[in-house]
Order: C-alpha cells, then structure tokens, then sequence
C-alpha cells in the first residue's frame, strides 16, 4: 500500500540518462532550476528564495525554458553546469520520470516527476511530491479526505502525481473524469490497486454530489463554461479546489461558486507545500510554510 513516507529511491532498469560529470554545488552559492514550458509565470524561484532564507543558505534558483522532447540534453547540460536539482513543472513530468536512473515509490506510482535530484556519481533520480503537497493544504484548510467521495478533473501528469496520495490519506472512493474516457480509464487500471478509483467522461451525469473536486486539468482556463461539469456533482458542501493558482479568481473556481460550492481554494498552498518537499530533499532541512504562501497571498 502507497504511503505518504514512500521517499525511498529504487534503482530502475527503464530507459535512463546516465552521464560521467560529476556535479558540484557551490559551498558558498547552491543551484537550483525549475523549468516547463512556459514558464515565466513561476512563483518557485521566490518561494526557494523565501525558504533559503530560514536557513541562512546561499541559494542560485533560477527558471528555464525547456521545450518537450528536449529534456534528455536539457539535464546533461544542468549536471555539467553543477546543479543540485530540478522542479519539473508541465508538460515535462512524464518526461521526466522517463530519463531517471532511480526513482522514489511514489514516482512510480504516478508515472510521473515533478523533482530530479543528481547525485556525485551521475544519476538522476526522480521523485515526485505533488500528492503529498495537496493533501498537506487540503488539511490545512479543513478539506475532508477520510470517507470522502473526490471527483478529479484530468487525467495528465498532475493528476498521476497526486492520485495516490488522496487514497492513502483517507478518500472512499475517487473518480476520475477526463476529455477523452480511455484516459481515465487506463489511469483507473493503474492505480485499482491502491483503492476504489472509477473513471467518467467530462460531461456525464452525476446524481449525488461529491464531497471534494479537485480540478487538474486545463480546461477552463480561459472560460469556465468549457469544463462541461454536471451541476450535480456540486452541492453546498462540496469542497472545489483547483490544482491552478493565481492572484484573480480561477475560472474553476469561479464556476464553483456559481455553482453554489461554499468552499473553494486555488492551487498556491500546494505548490508551497510540495516545494517544501523538494526542498528537504536537496539541503536536508524543512522549511515553514505557511508564512511564505501568505507572502505570496499579499503579493497577489
């Protein structure tokens, strides 16, 4: 059974990227990237700034633009330069779990990576802390996990990452709806051992409302009215949270409160949460949280 403590790395005989340089952080100044594409709307490079500067660690975190298909040359060029570690933002994170050497359980899990470690002989070694960074702010806001019946809204690299995690934190059952229903479905395959998880289509029908939503995928950005949701799978007590942040309203969300859903929140703790992770993972130490979001809440 997946646990939100499964770090562990596991050597793994997939296609990998291996390379002979051996990386070096600076003692003075560390080095760290996230990159995507795009990405120049990342907050992450504030936030790894804000939690070096609890500790008192020299710390180079910058954003790079890296094209799909190109990650493989992207890393070595990282390695050779001394990076520490990657955050690995859409569309790379399957990508990305695909070129590691190691990778943690939950990593596996998901199919996915949204952090790459190198280490002195050369390896990457591929973790993924999305789930564990959902449920922590789920929690922090009161959003129920035990007994709850979740609907999720996707089926790509986000959705594999966090998947595990609401299962072992306590969800009854899990629905995934996507665009295209053979997704869901093979996500559904996937992850049947770890519990109860059902597939739908974006669109179909619900009679009873779910107890939580959670929106992880694009639709809607631009118009909310493009997510195509039964009205009946909200009700006032349905919590809405949208894996999307920003400083106005996201358009999930405000379909949610259209909808009449009392509770809703937007993406930023969780992207605060599981940087924590990463960030334990490369310097050792475990930074504060909710401090930086509600910087990042005043900055808008």
């Amino acid at each position: 059974m997946y646990s939100r403590e499964a770090s562990a790395p596991r050597r793994r005989d997939a296609r990998c990227l291996r390379v002979t340089t051996t990386p070096t952080a600076g003692a003075e100044t560390r080095r760290c990237l996230v990159i995507g594409s795009p990405i120049r709307h990342s907050r992450s490079p504030l936030i790894h700034r804000l939690f070096a500067e609890q500790f008192g660690i020299a710390l180079r975190y910058e954003k790079r633009e890296v094209a799909p298909g190109t990650l493989g040359s992207a890393l070595r060029e990282f390695m050779a330069e001394g990076i520490l570690g990657v955050n690995v933002t859409v569309p790379l994170k399957e990508e990305a779990y695909g070129l590691a050497t190691v990778a943690t359980e939950r990593a596996e899990l998901a199919g996915a990576a949204n952090v790459l470690s190198f280490d002195a002989a050369g390896q990457v070694l591929a973790d993924n802390t999305d789930g564990i960074g959902l449920v922590a702010d789920l929690r922090s806001h009161g959003f129920p996990l035990a007994g709850a019946r979740v609907l999720l809204l996707g089926a790509g690299g986000a959705v594999r990452g966090v998947v595990p995690a609401l299962l072992a934190g306590g969800a009854a059952a899990l629905t995934i709806a996507n665009r295209t229903r053979d997704k869901a479905d093979a996500l559904c395959a996937r992850f049947a051992p770890l519990g109860r998880v059902d597939s739908a289509a974006l669109g179909d029908s619900f009679t009873e409302a779910f107890d939580l939503i959670i929106n992880g995928t694009s639709l809607g950005v631009t118009s909310g009215s493009e997510l195509a949701v039964s009205a009946g799978a909200v009700g006032v007590e349905t919590a809405c949270y949208d894996l999307v942040y920003g400083a106005a309203e996201t358009p999930f969300l405000r379909w949610a409160r259209e909808s009449g859903a009392r509770r809703r929140v937007d993406g930023l703790g969780m992207l605060v949460e599981q940087a924590a992770a990463a960030f334990e993972r490369w310097h050792g130490l475990r930074p504060a949280t909710a401090a930086v979001i509600a910087a990042l809440r005043a900055r808008g």
